[in-house]
């Protein structure tokens, strides 16, 4: 992948780890009229093209929010179109990205999504496997209070020691670092249970740009807001 220039003389002001929460497709298609499947197609275009731009940066690891547990309760016919561009963003997955490059995972309550689609899911899971050095993650069927009770239990059931090591080796990001920075597009203001473990030390950043409309310009600016951000980690 090109190196980005912008960015190359700050590695070590480079994020490794960047989510992203991609807000605002229905009303990017609400505003035009539309229906809101048409701004989840637009939303699913920018997908490999954000990914791509914050790979080309240097970031390692990019984990995209795709759909949460609540999301799961919207009408029938906009979840089956959200599955849909995600089956097809499968299929298309060796055509957008560098080969052998880019892991790819999902990570939530995937058997939400039903049958055949988790198995499309574990066979591109076990594809990507060994592909490096870039990690893409998406986040499906995603709770994060819902995670932590289930990292919980499954800490129990095994009768372990309770310690911070064990209890996330059993979240769904287990072997994954936390992330560094957590952008939000459509204009709002909050994490809605992205990651509540996970973000306790993450750079925020939120912009106004509805997510079929959020580009490389976009990410240019987060990940310069991100180079002048001071990490304490709760220290001097």
């Amino acid at each position: 992948m090109p190196e980005n220039k912008k960015f190359a003389d700050k590695t070590s002001a480079l994020p490794e780890h960047v989510a992203v929460i991609m807000d605002g497709n229905g009303r990017w298609a609400t505003e035009r009229g539309l229906k809101r499947s048409e701004g989840h197609k637009e939303g699913a275009k920018k997908v490999p093209v954000v990914a791509n731009a914050l790979f080309n940066a240097g970031v390692k690891t990019v984990s995209l929010y795709a759909l949460s547990e609540e999301n799961f309760s919207r009408p029938q016919d906009e979840i089956t179109g959200i599955l849909e561009r995600i089956e097809e963003f499968i299929a298309a997955f060796p055509k957008l990205f560098k080969e052998g490059s880019v892991r790819l995972r999902f990570l939530g309550s995937v058997e939400k999504a039903g049958e055949p689609l988790c198995s499309v899911i574990g066979q591109a899971e076990k594809d990507t496997l060994f592909c490096s050095p870039f990690t893409l993650n998406i986040l499906l069927g995603y709770g994060g209070r819902a995670e932590i009770i289930r990292a919980a239990r499954l800490l129990s059931e095994k009768n372990e020691e309770f310690t911070a090591e064990n209890f996330e080796k059993e979240l769904y990001t287990s072997g994954l670092s936390d992330p560094d920075l957590i952008i939000r597009t459509g204009g709002e203001k909050r994490l809605s249970g992205f990651m509540p473990y996970q973000s306790t030390y993450s750079e925020l950043y939120f912009c106004d740009t509805l997510f079929p409309d959020f580009g490389e310009e976009d990410i240019s600016a987060a990940l310069s807001d991100y180079s002048g951000r001071n990490r304490r980690f709760g220290k001097i």
